[in-house]
């Protein structure tokens, strides 16, 4: 029995599951068939991640499919989670070439996994959009939202008689923030407070879309689920006595939570500080009107377009307001201080500050201010740098005070959380990261030529929560 899991106690029905994305562990990058997408263009640059590092074949799980299976195996996931290479299926990014290969490994993995009675959660778009629509203006042009609502719709119509949960886009603020204004993701875009917005903006609207198709065509005969996954800190206010550094707080967690949450749980639209702010910067640039987009009225609705919510939680931050001469781009908008209180340990990535009670908060107010979801927890991890530590003590623990915090949110907070998605199952390619960073329940030995898999202790161990929860929950 682990130390204090007497006190974790999930609903007979969650979700047990683990966490991955095409790009990151597929390789197999020009195989079958397979078109290019922008991480392997942005990864075929000099200098573009750590030591030149790139997902040309990653963990190989496209050839090595039987091993990742043994592992899920292994753990007794009851869920999960993986992505679809868009490029993989539809090479150009269009319906008018389909990759039958690409179709047939996708079959075999949720086939694999519905015989061995684990449930896939399927994410239609995890970063990694075909390179040949981004040629064509990627998430900057208005007609993504119809080319991903027709890949949407061959993923429903191809796989949907199989798969009851799915999410459309992964994380569209970092992919937004990253891609098209910091420059350190794909497409590598450097265009401050301008591309970012248009680029989330699209987002929604082809989410949206796409969720309109499946609730018409698809929910009636198939019965599935469909959500985005939304990621977000946790804010606090450095001085909890300060109502500015209190008012910081709330504006931060509008734009990086309610940036996206907000259209869809709220009101079909952006958060009015967020929309306030942003444009009250642009007149002060002298633009005619804002760099936030509006949504036309001829759009489908985006109000109420998610099933469930879906959240990716990592780390929280401390928050006062900016000082100094306003940025432009998202930080001047935002105009936001923070770092992490010293009482929070750091986990491998300098950014990762842990703070378990941030994710039960986090839960708490996605309770409050949305509605009172069903919610499932798609990522969450901690990450190793420098030399692999098998025997991974700090993380087991991290993985008992996250669940344990869960267990609160659900019993005492009254939050309605249905599964947690432990990121990730495999060592894999952390972006621009590249193989440095290390999240995996399985170690991956990538010097080795079969890419050895090996269970951390970590892994051992969330495999024996799985089990005891689902002993308490037959009793």
């Amino acid at each position: 029995m682990l130390a204090d899991d007497q006190d974790i106690i999930m609903p007979s029905n969650f979700a047990w599951g683990a966490a991955t994305s095409a790009y990151q562990i597929e390789g197999g990058w020009d195989a079958d068939g397979r078109g290019p997408s922008i991480w392997d263009t942005f990864c075929h640059k000099k200098g573009k991640v750590f030591q030149d590092q790139s997902g040309d074949v990653a963990c190989d799980s496209y050839h090595l499919w039987e091993e990742d299976l043994k592992c899920i195996q292994q753990l007794g996931l009851t869920h999960y989670r993986l992505s679809l290479s868009w490029s993989r299926l539809l090479p150009d990014g269009t319906t008018r070439r389909i990759n039958q290969k690409g179709v047939s490994y996708y079959n075999r993995v949720i086939n694999d996994l519905l015989a061995n009675g684990v449930s896939p959660m399927v994410t239609l778009h995890h970063f990694d959009l075909p390179q040949a629509l981004q040629a064509q203006g990627g998430w900057q042009s208005p007609q993504i939202a119809d080319l991903f609502d027709s890949y949407a719709q061959f993923c429903f119509q191809t796989f949907g008689d199989r798969v009851k949960l799915w999410l459309t886009i992964n994380e569209p603020y970092i992919y937004a923030k990253f891609g098209h204004e910091d420059g350190c993701h794909a497409p590598g875009l450097d265009q401050p407070g301008v591309s970012l917005y248009l680029a989330g903006h699209n987002m929604l609207r082809a989410h949206a879309r796409a969720w309109h198709s499946y609730d018409a065509l698809y929910r009636p005969t198939q019965g599935g689920q469909v959500s985005l996954a939304l990621f977000s800190d946790w804010a606090e206010a450095h001085d909890p006595s300060s109502a500015l550094d209190v008012a910081a707080a709330e504006r931060y967690m509008a734009f990086v939570l309610g940036w996206f949450a907000w259209p869809i749980f709220v009101n079909g639209d952006y958060p009015p500080e967020m929309k306030a702010r942003v444009e009250a910067a642009s007149r002060a640039q002298g633009l005619p009107s804002s760099r936030l987009p509006t949504f036309s009225k001829e759009e489908p609705r985006i109000l109420g377009t998610a099933d469930f919510f879906a959240l990716n939680y990592y780390t929280s931050r401390r928050v006062w307001p900016g000082s100094g001469p306003a940025k432009i781009g998202f930080e001047g908008d935002l105009e936001v201080e923070r770092d992490v209180d010293p009482a929070w340990p750091v986990c491998g990535n300098s950014w990762l500050a842990v703070f378990p009670e941030g994710l039960r908060k986090l839960l708490k107010y996605i309770k409050d201010k949305f509605g009172n979801p069903t919610v499932y927890i798609t990522e969450n991890g901690f990450s190793q740098v420098g030399p692999v530590e098998i025997e991974d003590a700090r993380r087991c623990r991290f993985f008992r005070d996250t669940l344990l915090q869960v267990s609160k949110a659900i019993h005492e907070e009254g939050a309605d959380v249905r599964g947690y998605f432990a990121w990730s199952l495999l060592d894999n390619f952390e972006w621009a990261d590249g193989y440095r960073v290390r999240f995996g329940l399985y170690h991956v030995d990538f010097a080795h030529p079969r890419l050895k898999r090996t269970p951390y202790r970590s892994g051992r161990e969330y495999a024996q929560l799985i089990a005891q929860n689902k002993t308490s929950a037959r009793s």
